[in-house]
């Protein structure tokens, strides 16, 4: 059926559909939340009736029918009815598909705009440290302007009420760790918050909507180190004015993305209604199974770090990098490790804990002076102290020694008979004990946990194992599968390298003449305060999520301009050594957001490198140079560009930076 229609009303026709096609495209394009019974932007007082946006439409529509018929008056064209007006717009409805597509592809072609744009505008790295994306740089420009900008923001908080709202519906051992952490620490995170509210601008961040997703467990040793992660992550969303949803159970992970019941071969019934996903190796092989990784804003948790040889799958089954763990080809900073050991990833940390609240920092110190002849052994398993007893027994001569093993119900103890076993404590019954401790003695496991952070930060003194040699994947059994190359010269490299002494002693343990010695020497240290690594505090550890989630997006196709280019220091490394070493030697950190600045011919011309050939070539070395032959070699996969990695024909090209004092994430041209 058509509508008939004289020649000269073709401009009036032309008007119907032109006002049809806009009321088309705003109910075709209206945002999915907007659509909800809660429209962004408005208040719940605000909102009004769910019917609203339909009885908008149904009086536009009128409107729209009345203009027709008095303009039909005017030009002696015959009334249009309701009933053509509706077959127009079906005719309208019948190419939704086509014209869904159209702008959809029409909408790509303007974003990629956008960014060649952006990335042209660019005229100096000086007056142009970074560059943030359109809507944050809209916000910012308009925030003051319209309250709802500011509806959309996130604010730091200075409270913790929406952690623990969000943890309401979850329970077991590990949510409760987690919310007596927060408990615990809460006023610690208050004040921090007000302390960054004060002192910086970083209040413009745009309002994330995060998910921290992952497997809740605890051991008889006591809580993992990785829930201390969990616990300090949650708060710092919550304060830095972030929305959270909690999920420690697969059930919990498939409902909340709407995963249909199978093995994942069916798609998810529903958008994906976060920003940011947090989560860990066996989170991340559940969404996997249940959504793909078409996602790309997770952020993995990974204590012990995956480095770029091991993350890209047909890189790593070629060249012998293959673990259970690697091959998932993210980008290699997406991993979040518990220690700044792996530059190739993010450093997410945590933050020391203190044994009692509001104690002021000078009673702290004091402390120190009444510290007893206290020796507390790092150890909450029996297994722990295998071959240990003769290193503790010396220890013991010169100090009282305790310890806090885990006994099992009816199970006779296997510790030396000089050993003070309180047995597993609450975590404030066993900070109090570090409280008087003098000396906190490592047994060369567990590696690279919280707890020796947390002992200095009391005043105690951290006794550990020098490994020699040093424990790696080909050697060790606890690293053997991990994706890393990494050589632990002791239980704490940190420790070790980043503090060091007086706080920090590594021995060889099986040295009992210079094990003896290290204790005599502590002892004559009558005064050794209280530290903590501004990375390991609250406020260090806000300014870095904060960072993290400001500046890294893994979704661009651009080339990361944070940190800025005017922050990297290149160095060319001896034969042999990782860009790590090069730049840890010259007391820097090797960045690898700043490789692609020196993956030219134009970055080996400026060192005065006369390259005899040049190569591109899939290669976790390269860019790096060869002397034999002159070679420079050029990376083809920006994935694989890594500060870990090694070879002695290798020169490798190193694109290091300073970092900020004890917050080694961060540099000082980097903070908002």
């Amino acid at each position: 059926m058509h509508v008939a229609l004289r020649p000269r009303s073709g401009c009036l026709v032309l008007c119907l559909c032109l006002s049809a096609f806009t009321l088309l495209l705003q109910s075709l394009w209206v945002p999915a939340e907007i659509t909800s019974e809660e429209p962004a932007g408005r208040s719940p007082e605000e909102q009004g009736h769910r019917g609203l946006g339909f009885r908008r439409l149904a009086l536009r529509l009128e409107a729209l029918s009345t203009q027709v018929q008095r303009l039909s008056r005017e030009r002696d064209v015959p009334q249009l009815t309701r009933d053509d007006l509706s077959l127009l717009l079906q005719s309208f409805r019948k190419d939704q598909l086509g014209l869904a597509r159209l702008m959809e592809k029409e909408l790509k072609r303007v974003s990629m705009r956008l960014e060649q744009l952006s990335r042209h505008s660019t005229t100096s790295p000086t007056h142009h440290p970074h560059l943030k994306p359109l809507y944050t740089q809209f916000l910012r420009a308009r925030w003051q302007s319209d309250p709802c900008y500011a509806f959309y923001g996130a604010e730091i908080r200075t409270t913790l009420s929406p952690l623990h709202a969000a943890m309401r519906n979850n329970s077991g051992p590990a949510v409760t760790f987690i919310r007596s952490r927060v408990e615990r620490i809460s006023e610690r995170w208050k004040q921090a918050a007000v302390r960054m509210r004060q002192s910086s601008n970083q209040t413009d961040s745009t309002q994330m909507k995060c998910w921290p997703a992952f497997r809740g467990s605890t051991g008889e040793g006591g809580p993992l180190g990785e829930l201390v992660q969990w616990a300090d992550l949650s708060a710092s969303l919550t304060i830095l004015g972030h929305n959270l949803t909690f999920s420690t159970s697969q059930q919990q992970l498939h409902s909340l993305i709407g995963a249909a019941p199978g093995r994942g071969s069916c798609p998810i019934q529903r958008p994906l209604t976060f920003d940011l996903i947090y989560t860990d190796y066996h989170g991340l092989a559940h969404l996997q199974g249940a959504m793909g990784l078409a996602f790309l804003h997770y952020q993995i948790l990974d204590s012990f770090g995956t480095e770029p040889a091991f993350n890209l799958g047909s890189y790593a089954r070629s060249h012998g990098y293959k673990t259970l763990w690697g091959s998932w080809g993210l980008q290699p900073l997406q991993y979040m490790t518990m220690f700044p050991h792996t530059p190739d990833n993010s450093f997410l940390g945590f933050v020391s804990e203190e044994a009692v609240k509001d104690v002021k920092e000078e009673e702290l110190e004091s402390d120190s002076n009444r510290k007893n002849r206290i020796a507390v052994v790092y150890g909450k398993q029996d297994y722990m102290w295998k071959g240990k007893s003769e290193y503790v027994e010396v220890i013991s001569e010169e100090l009282e020694t305790h310890a806090t093993v885990y006994q099992p119900p009816g199970l006779t103890s296997n510790l030396p008979s000089f050993i003070r076993n309180h047995g597993l404590l609450t975590q404030e019954h066993f900070l109090r004990l570090l409280r008087g401790a003098k000396v906190f003695v490592g047994l060369g496991f567990p590696y690279e946990g919280p707890a020796p952070i947390e002992a200095i930060a009391l005043g105690c003194v951290f006794l550990q194992p020098r490994f020699d040699p040093s424990h790696s994947s080909e050697n060790n059994d606890f690293y053997k599968g991990k994706p890393t190359t990494r050589q632990i010269s002791s239980q704490h490299p940190y420790a070790e390298k980043f503090i060091g002494k007086p706080h920090v002693w590594t021995v060889d343990v099986s040295n009992k003449t210079e094990v003896r010695e290290a204790v005599r020497a502590i002892l004559r240290t009558e005064v050794v305060k209280p530290f903590t690594p501004r990375e390991f505090t609250c406020e260090g550890m806000l300014e870095r999520v904060h960072d993290y989630i400001a500046h890294q997006d893994f979704c661009s196709k651009s080339l990361p301009t944070w940190p800025p280019e005017c922050a990297l220091r290149v160095h060319l490394g001896p034969l042999g050594q990782s860009c790590e070493s090069v730049c840890r030697r010259s007391s820097l950190v090797c960045e690898p957001a700043l490789f692609h600045h020196l993956n030219t011919p134009a970055a080996f011309a400026r060192l005065k490198i006369g390259c005899s050939s040049t190569r591109q070539e899939v290669n976790h070395l390269f860019p790096a140079y060869s002397p034999w032959g002159q070679q420079c070699g050029l990376q083809q996969d920006p994935l694989l560009f890594s500060c870990a990695g090694s070879d002695l024909s290798q020169r490798r090209l190193c694109p290091c930076r300073a970092h900020l004092p004890g917050q080694v994430a961060l540099s000082p041209d980097c903070l908002s």
